[in-house]
């Protein structure tokens, strides 16, 4: 199934008809709840429910018929620690057991695409949300629907101050609209123009790479980021230094093709330009201190 996605802009939307969420940057996971029991779908279609065995279980609880979208994340001193959550989606079955108990994780659902087996995906955003609220409301954490206001001066205020907490941005949805698959019908603002992605590989050597390869918020599919200036080489190996290797992987580098890269163990965090879809360039500018 094809997620809905947003579109970035630079101001609030005001007016009547708008809701603002705020955005969370974890993993992007649609919950599919059926009578022969949970699948957990990522953005690029991979099946990531052997990786959540802890969202997996609790999505047990929903009843049949149920489809969720929304993010996985998880917190660690009181932020979401993106870094993280990447580490659990990238876990083999063996590791993720153990990495559910020491980094357990929560499901920030903000939409309700199915209920008790009727789509729901052409309702008004209205409809679904006041459901959603009504289904996850006696289950409790980790299932939980993200926040929500129709009042642009609260919108403001979470924008504000959210960043405290790892949560970069608001996201803004009409009402009236329905649920639009692998379309950018919604609104997205950041307070930066830049984001964070994990690195999950490299070209060339550790200690001097040519290009990182990423995993961006909320999307699981690695992009290749544009070839790293001379001097962030060094910095950049300097971070790796410690990253541990997990062998080989392949990914499309704009105006390449596909390449073979070094893959190491999600750890490391980068700043990276705004221009950040898997089909436009990735700029990195920068590590980022744990």
């Amino acid at each position: 199934m094809k997620v809905a996605l947003a579109e970035s802009v630079g101001v609030l939307a005001r007016g009547d008809g708008w809701a603002y969420e705020p955005k969370f940057d974890g993993h992007r996971v649609l919950v599919f709840r059926d009578a022969d029991g949970v699948v957990l779908q990522a953005r690029s279609g991979r099946l990531v429910g052997s990786a959540f065995p802890d969202l997996a279980a609790a999505a047990r609880r929903l009843p049949e018929g149920t489809v969720l979208d929304g993010e996985a994340v998880i917190w660690t001193g009181g932020r979401t620690d993106f870094a993280a959550v990447q580490r659990r989606a990238a876990a083999t079955p063996a590791r993720a057991a153990v990495l559910a108990r020491r980094l357990p994780a929560s499901y920030a659902a903000f939409d309700l695409l199915a209920d008790g087996g009727t789509d729901l995906r052409r309702a008004p955003y209205e409809r679904r949300r006041a459901r959603l609220v009504e289904l996850l409301g006696p289950l409790g954490p980790p299932l939980q629907p993200v926040p929500m206001t129709t009042d642009p001066e609260l919108a403001e205020t979470w924008y504000e101050t959210l960043p405290e907490t790892g949560i970069e941005g608001l996201v803004m949805k009409r009402l009236d609209q329905p649920y639009r698959g692998g379309v950018r019908a919604w609104r997205k603002l950041r307070h930066t123009d830049t984001r964070d992605a994990v690195v999950v590989g490299h070209t060339g050597a550790r200690q001097r790479p040519g290009a990182l390869v990423l995993v961006l918020p909320g999307d699981d599919t690695p992009v290749v980021s544009s070839p790293l200036a001379p001097g962030l080489r060094t910095v950049v190996g300097a971070a790796l230094a410690g990253a541990i290797p997990a062998g080989e992987g392949t990914a499309t580098a704009v105006g390449v093709g596909e390449v073979t890269y070094h893959r190491v163990v999600p750890e490391l965090v980068v700043e990276v330009g705004q221009q950040t879809t898997r089909h436009g360039f990735v700029t990195v500018l920068r590590p980022k201190e744990n």
